[in-house]
């Protein structure tokens, strides 16, 4: 490492992949190891190009250009690790229950689940069958990134997709599902077992096609009241991490769960995604320093100006100065209208960062 003050040599691309898997163990590493959620498309005018003609649910199941898009913000920004393209909802349809991208924004399901006669209708069995195209995706990315760079695979946790799936679609409370939960814990129960199941099977098909780590997506999370986030949400979770290969670190990315943290380090994971509702270091004191965070630049500030982005990005950076375990990220996913110029400057602060 160089001393303070003076220019940094490039980093070595060979070094990405070990530099991002390091920080997952909390081992010394370099710099702090940087990648977005939602990296792959949205903003980037490469992939617009690409979508144009071609419906959301095309690209994720075509193996090529779910590589392709992948792959497109590494060559832009330089990030340590690679999210594979996809959507969390890709369960919910190899179960049976399709699913559709708004223009405007949003998701609509098929159909609400709305009976025991429903959701004995998904079946689990049927994941690898029909969703074969992300780790078919995940083998085109190593092929060309070879050990370069680490591959993020993922899915989104039971009860966030049991939300989705009983709501018919997004919501911003989920007032529908949590009351289901408490009405019908029976059902409720069912539903998350047959999710739990399908959601194994299909991350450990990613991590035989070569994903380094794998990430869950518990986004409605705080939607859950605190007394029941373990019962809902984090005893499924760490079902699926203890399922896992244990040479594979998991990090989980709890939204607004902040009455919670002790019982989202009981998954087992290796490492906790944080959203922007709190300091990092305020996280680090209830958490154990071998359990490593990730975030949370505020993802506002990449539509914002790149000095504004480039400010808060070296806050976070000093804040989070000597810890071992830090990965930066945002505090959620990479906006639809955020510039280039913002994202470049972040991206560029952290790969400088003494």
């Amino acid at each position: 490492m160089t001393k303070k003050g003076q220019p940094r040599p490039a980093a070595n691309p060979s070094n990405c992949r070990e530099r991002f898997l390091g920080a997952c163990r909390c081992r010394p590493v370099d710099r702090p190891p940087i990648w977005m959620m939602r990296q792959a498309g949205r903003s980037l005018p490469e992939y617009r190009t690409l979508k144009e003609g071609h419906p959301f649910t095309e690209l994720v199941q075509d193996p090529a250009m779910a590589a392709e898009v992948t792959l497109q913000p590494i060559r832009r920004f330089g990030y340590d690790a690679a999210v594979v393209f996809s959507d969390i909802l890709v369960v919910a349809e190899a179960m049976g229950q399709k699913y559709e991208l708004m223009e405007k924004g949003g998701v609509k399901m098929d159909f609400q689940l709305n009976s025991k006669a429903d959701v004995g209708k998904l079946d689990p069995a049927r994941v690898l069958e029909h969703t074969a195209y992300t780790p078919e995706a995940i083998r085109h990315v190593r092929r060309e990134l070879g050990n370069e760079r680490a591959i993020i695979g993922f899915a989104g946790s039971p009860w966030t997709l049991a939300s989705f799936m009983v709501e018919g679609g997004s919501s911003r409370e989920n007032t529908r599902s949590r009351a289901l939960l408490y009405s019908e814990p029976e059902l409720f129960r069912a539903l998350l077992e047959k999710i739990t199941e399908a959601t194994i099977t299909y991350l450990t098909a990613q991590i035989a096609a070569g994903a380094d780590a794998i990430q869950l997506f518990d986004s409605q999370g705080g939607t859950l009241a605190p007394n029941v986030f373990w019962e809902i949400s984090g005893r499924w979770m760490k079902q699926i991490i203890d399922a896992l290969p244990s040479e594979t670190p998991t990090i989980v990315f709890a939204r607004n769960v902040h009455h919670n943290w002790g019982e989202v380090v009981q998954t087992g994971a290796d490492a906790l995604g944080i959203d922007w509702g709190l300091r990092l270091r305020d996280v680090c004191a209830l958490i154990p320093d071998t359990v490593a965070v990730q975030g949370n630049l505020d993802p506002a500030l990449l539509m914002a100006t790149p000095e504004a982005a480039i400010a808060e990005t070296q806050k976070i950076l000093e804040e989070m100065r000597g810890r071992n375990g830090f990965i930066f990220n945002l505090g959620h996913g990479v906006p639809p209208d955020a510039s280039i110029e913002s994202i470049q400057a972040v991206a560029k602060t952290v790969q400088s960062f003494e």
